[in-house]
This record gives structure tokens, C-alpha cells and sequence, in this order.
């Protein structure tokens, strides 16, 4: 057998070749084929979810410092966590009710923390200067780049206010300037949604060509890698 056809029937190349068709199978239409490997993708990525949190949560944050550093007050996680199963019987739903509360409330606060620091910089970087800064002494200084500035920045200011008028319900937009002003942010909005709309369609496409490479190039090799 050539070296190509023992290429082709390699396991590990084989496996894979399979997934991909399998996978690829449902635009045609559904089919038991493409059901078969969904559940075992599914298996596997349930499997690697387990080992994953075993490795890099359970173990060094649990097992190891309780059997090596004999920190034996963290057993008392297990009678909590058990407190969560609590929900499926009546008796003792108010534990898993309770725990859930403190959850949220903790879930809540780290997300409200982690808005504020994410947010708050953009809201304060959102407030353009419409001046050129002055140069530095010595550096040299353009006028195409102080109107290419103020241009730029003005652009930004006037997107960013039509936007904020298209978003603002706290009165009726009677005003023609305030709805034309709405009606240019929501046709911003259109033209951004469509960029990332675009961007998503590309990212669909590269993983697409990736599984194609593997099929004709790297499995059945009717092209040179």
C-alpha cells in the first residue's frame, strides 16, 4: 500500500475525515449520520469539560490543599454544594433557594464591578477633543493632520449623539431635527450591525476552508500542502 493510501486510512485521519463529512452532512438535510457524530461530539466535549474542571479547579483548589497542605476546613464545601440538590424535593428547597440568593447576589456585584471598570473609561473616552493638541517642540506638525483630527473626532461626536437620541424613550420624538437626528443614528446602527454581520459570515468561511484543507489537502492529498 502507498504511502498516500496509508495516509488516507489512518485512523486518527480517517476519525477525523469522518467528523467533518458527518458534520457537513446536515446541509443537505438531517440524517441519522450527522446525529451519530453530534452526540459523540457532544460526549467528548462533556468528557473534557470534567477532566478539565478536575485539573484545573477541583484538584488544586480542593483535594490538594486538604491531602498536602491538610487545610481540612475546605470538606465543609461539600455539605454546601450538596445544599444545591436540595431543589428537587420540597422538603428541603429553601436550602438550594438560599444558596442561590447568595450566588446571584455575589454574581451581581462582580458583574456590576466589572461593567463600571469596562464601561465607565469608554464613556469618559467617548468625549472627543475638537481642537488639534499642540505639538511638541521639535516635532513636526501638519495641517492635513490637525483637519484630518477635528474631522475624525467630529464624525465620532456626531455618531455618538445620533445614536444616544435613537436610544432616548423618555419622550415622544415630535421634533423633525430630534427624529432626523434618531433616524441617522438607527441608519449608523444598520451599518455597523451589517459590518458585524459581514465579520461573522468571514469567520464562518475560514472555518469552513479549514475543514475543506484538511479534507483535500491534508487527508486525501490532491493537492501539496
Amino acid at each position: 500500500m502507498s504511502s498516500t493510501l496509508q495516509h488516507i486510512f489512518s485512523p486518527i485521519v480517517l476519525f477525523g475525515a469522518l467528523c467533518t463529512i458527518a458534520i457537513l452532512s446536515l446541509v443537505f438535510k438531517e440524517n441519522k449520520f450527522y446525529r451519530l457524530f453530534e452526540h459523540i461530539f457532544l460526549g467528548l466535549a462533556l468528557g473534557y469539560e470534567v477532566q478539565q474542571t478536575w485539573t484545573r479547579v477541583l484538584k488544586p483548589q480542593f483535594w490538594d490543599p486538604m491531602m498536602v497542605d491538610g487545610q481540612w476546613a475546605w470538606i465543609m464545601t461539600v455539605p454546601v454544594g450538596l445544599m444545591f440538590y436540595g431543589i428537587y424535593t420540597q422538603r428541603f428547597a429553601w436550602m438550594s433557594r438560599l444558596l442561590f440568593g447568595i450566588f446571584f447576589g455575589l454574581a451581581a456585584g462582580t458583574v456590576f464591578q466589572d461593567f463600571c471598570q469596562g464601561f465607565m473609561p469608554q464613556v469618559s473616552k467617548s468625549f472627543k477633543p475638537l481642537v488639534p493638541p499642540h505639538p511638541a517642540a521639535g516635532v513636526a506638525h501638519s495641517t492635513l493632520h490637525d483637519v484630518s483630527f477635528v474631522l475624525n473626532n467630529a464624525l465620532f461626536m456626531v455618531i455618538l449623539v445620533s445614536v444616544v437620541v435613537y436610544f432616548f424613550f423618555a419622550f415622544e420624538q415630535k421634533n423633525k431635527a430630534v427624529q432626523g437626528t434618531a433616524r441617522f443614528g438607527r441608519f449608523v446602527l444598520m451599518f455597523a450591525f451589517g459590518g458585524i454581520f459581514g465579520s461573522t459570515i468571514m469567520t464562518r468561511m475560514a472555518l469552513l476552508i479549514d475543514r475543506m484543507y484538511f479534507l483535500f489537502v491534508e487527508w486525501l492529498r490532491l493537492a501539496p500542502p
